[in-house]
């Protein structure tokens, strides 16, 4: 009879190693998505596609194009005398200030500085307002760099020119201001130093990847310092690939002559432009119900 413990061992069986599957791959070759049709409607980034498990290089390389563009819109200095200038050739007098953030630094650091003028140049307005303040006049513009100075070089002009030859009879408008570090309230100071009725901030929007350009429209009635945006209206995305200039133009006098009529702007006056175009817009009231006019 044989000793168990001299019998030899057997070695334990190895683990089976799985399968390797060598796939080929084209380094050039893109996988569609299924809703690439998509992209014909919009900009956004969508049905990007991929290359393998990553996204195409083409899709990744235009996103850090637009990436620094939307950086750029928010570094590069607004050129006020270029813009002066060309407004000059439209037939236009304008005024340059600067908000109390003295560099873009501090304007991005202090959001509080962009929103009031500097002594310099509240002196200047008073100066240009004469004796009488209160003559003043209907409608105020004030282009601000804002955010987006990309957008006021490309915009500004266009808006302005279509806002002209869409105004109502009768309005009085004041010289175009163009002011430098400036957020959206700065325009109440201004407003309010120069008379006018009614003030509409022409500002450049915080970029996105896919707008660094944006153009916002805030009106404001009877601008003072203090006015918080709840008294404010507020038209955006105005670009060629947005809402067009003569478009925003449209909506803006729809919205001054209602501002006028009510003796008011912001959540007590709603944007009903698009029903007055077909002819179906009702009397504004308070959100009581109150008729207002």
């Amino acid at each position: 009879m044989t000793d168990p413990a001299n019998e030899p061992i057997a070695e334990p069986a190895k683990p089976t190693e799985p399968a390797v599957v060598h796939q080929a791959h084209d380094a050039g070759a893109t996988t569609q998505d299924p809703w690439s049709d998509l992209r014909a409607f919009t900009s956004a980034r969508l049905a990007l596609g991929r290359a393998g498990a990553s996204m195409p290089t083409a899709e990744l390389l235009r996103f850090g194009f637009a990436h620094a563009q939307a950086r750029d819109a928010v570094h590069l200095q607004l050129d006020g005398a270029a813009l002066a200038q060309s407004l000059t050739d439209d037939g236009l007098q304008s005024l340059q200030v600067h908000s109390a953030a003295p560099d873009r630094a501090a304007y991005l650091l202090r959001p509080d500085l962009g929103r009031r003028l500097d002594d310099a140049s509240a002196q200047a307005l008073r100066a240009a307002a004469g004796p009488d303040p209160t003559a003043g006049c209907d409608l105020l513009l004030v282009v601000g760099d804002g955010l987006s100075s990309l957008a006021v070089e490309r915009n500004a002009r266009p808006l302005i020119a279509a806002i002209r030859a869409l105004a109502p009879a009768g309005w009085r408008l004041g010289p175009v201001v163009i002011a430098q570090q400036a957020r959206v309230a700065l325009a109440d100071e201004a407003g309010a130093l120069l008379g006018a009725r009614l003030v509409a901030m022409l500002i450049g929007e915080r970029p996105g990847l896919s707008s660094p350009d944006s153009l916002g429209l805030y009106l404001t009635w009877q601008p003072a310092v203090g006015r918080h945006d709840a008294e404010r209206n507020c038209i955006s995305n105005i670009r060629p690939e947005g809402l067009a200039p003569e478009a925003a133009a449209k909506r803006f006098w729809w919205l001054a002559q209602e501002a006028k009529r009510l003796q008011l702007t912001g959540v007590q006056l709603k944007d009903r432009s698009d029903d007055a175009a077909l002819g179906t817009a009702t009397a504004p009231s308070l959100p009581d119900g109150t008729p207002r006019g």
